[in-house]
């Protein structure tokens, strides 16, 4: 579930995802194809668009740069989870415009104080976040 403070969320995410995790929210929008992305940021104007690396596979790092390019895109905070982390390809993400990375081994981590999990949970719920780990 979105928390209530949250703005307009674009989730970009395998097909798996239960659509019932969504239905109550009309500021969440989930596609899993990645040619639907930009009609869908169109169409909703989202705040926060949170990216699932594997999912993206090839087509994360044009996107990123369509997003960076266009002055349209410029107010859209990106988050990008992760299963591992890479310092080369982070590195490329965070110069691509990724402005928070999510890693699955973050999520299990017992505290719950982590400045990177209080900055995501502004901006989501950490169930849907979770799940987006676990079907990853």
């Amino acid at each position: 579930m979105i928390r209530t403070r949250s703005k307009r969320v674009l989730l970009v995410a395998a097909n798996a995802f239960p659509d019932q995790l969504l239905v109550e929210y009309n500021n969440v929008k989930h596609i899993s194809l990645t040619t639907a992305i930009f009609p869908s940021i169109h169409e909703i104007k989202p705040d926060v668009i949170l990216f699932d690396h594997a999912h993206m596979a090839d087509n994360m790092e044009k996107v990123l740069r369509r997003l960076q390019s266009n002055p349209f895109y410029k107010h859209i905070k990106i988050c990008c989870y992760k299963r591992t982390e890479s310092i080369r390809a982070d590195a490329t993400l965070k110069v691509l415009g990724v402005h928070h990375m999510i890693y699955h081994e973050d999520l299990q981590k017992e505290s719950k104080g982590s400045v990177t999990l209080n900055a995501i949970n502004n901006l989501v719920n950490a169930s849907l976040i979770k799940w987006v780990a676990g079907v990853a």
